[in-house]
């Protein structure tokens, strides 16, 4: 993992340096065409969100289209397995989740490294979760849940996205802080109806896939997973606050296939960057629970082999397989 990781980093610092003439005009040429970002979730799911939100900034900065694609299954790895196997040419991008960390810890025999083989473009944002239960709930705090859930060991139902998603993943680490014991329910499309009809009886839900149905009073935020309270839910407490310790956040970026030429990813990086910067684009993402989170290439680079080396711990401890 950790000589993985050194040829992410080097990988993040640049390819082999073109002559100024022709980085210059690869930079003004592109992009020429369509660009295809892919997601590795279904429509209407929280990177699904994000990345349309993302892909409208970037057409209106660079000036082509960018298209969303949805390749969902075996937990996000067919989606990032295709744009590792593209061109590396700019024009295939992954929307880079919170998920893909987790990922290459979870999955030993994968066909491709995400470390090794994509070349990090820049973050986009951070996103809280948020510990969601029905109306139907007997719990209407985190306190209350915990004692709920000490007291039904074994029946009570945690929906995630799958195995080794990050839904899965953070509950993973609530139900090691917090001593409950819960049953883990994968779902391999979206778990929000069962949700919501009580059929299962929480979840960590992404922020941006479950603000509106909590502000409509449809689902019941029970604490968010930041270190912090959210402006978004200004009253919803941090899960720290009642479990000391706990601390878990999603994320999104961009990333390219290994050996995409630095000029492009430069030239992707600043338009994401400047979109970022955007009043507008920044009170959008607020709307949606989560803050704008701009880096460089190298520093997500960094990012990324941080939160692959802190879930590879909770994995392992927690025992967790892949489907």
């Amino acid at each position: 993992m950790k000589l993985a990781r050194r040829q992410f980093l080097q990988l993040a610092a640049g390819a082999v340096a073109l002559p100024a003439l022709s980085r210059s005009a690869l930079a003004q040429a592109y992009p020429a065409r369509p660009v295809h970002l892919i997601v590795m979730f279904p429509a209407g799911s929280a990177p699904d969100i994000i990345s349309r939100l993302v892909g409208q900034w970037l057409s209106d900065r660079l000036g082509q289209q960018f298209v969303v694609e949805n390749r969902p299954g075996f937990g996000g790895n067919i989606a990032t397995e295709s744009v590792v196997r593209s061109a590396p040419d700019g024009y295939t991008l992954l929307t880079a989740v919170s998920t893909n960390a987790v990922n290459a810890s979870l999955y030993p025999n994968l066909n491709f490294n995400f470390i090794r083989d994509m070349a990090p473009i820049g973050s986009i944002a951070g996103a809280p979760f948020i510990v969601t239960v029905p109306l139907s709930s007997q719990a209407k705090t985190l306190p209350e849940f915990i004692a709920h859930a000490k007291a039904n060991p074994g029946k009570i139902n945690m929906a995630s996205a799958g195995n080794g998603s990050s839904p899965h993943i953070f509950g993973e680490l609530f139900k090691t802080l917090a001593g409950v014991d819960l049953v883990h329910v994968p779902y391999r499309g979206t778990y929000m109806t069962d949700l919501l009809a009580g059929q299962v009886q929480v979840a960590f839900t992404p922020m941006p896939q479950a603000l509106e149905l909590i502000k409509t009073g449809k689902l019941r935020a029970l604490a968010v997973t930041t270190a912090q309270r959210q402006t978004a839910l200004p009253e919803v407490p941090s899960i720290s606050e009642v479990v000391p310790g706990y601390e878990a956040s999603g994320w999104y970026g961009l990333a390219a296939p290994r050996n995409t030429p630095a000029t492009i990813v430069t030239r992707l990086n600043e338009a994401l960057n400047a979109a970022l910067a955007d009043a507008k684009s920044q009170a959008r993402l607020a709307e949606l629970g989560v803050a704008a989170r701009p880096m460089t290439p190298a520093q997500f680079a960094t990012f990324i082999g941080d939160e692959t080396d802190k879930w590879a711990k909770v994995i392992k401890s927690a025992g967790i397989k892949p489907d």
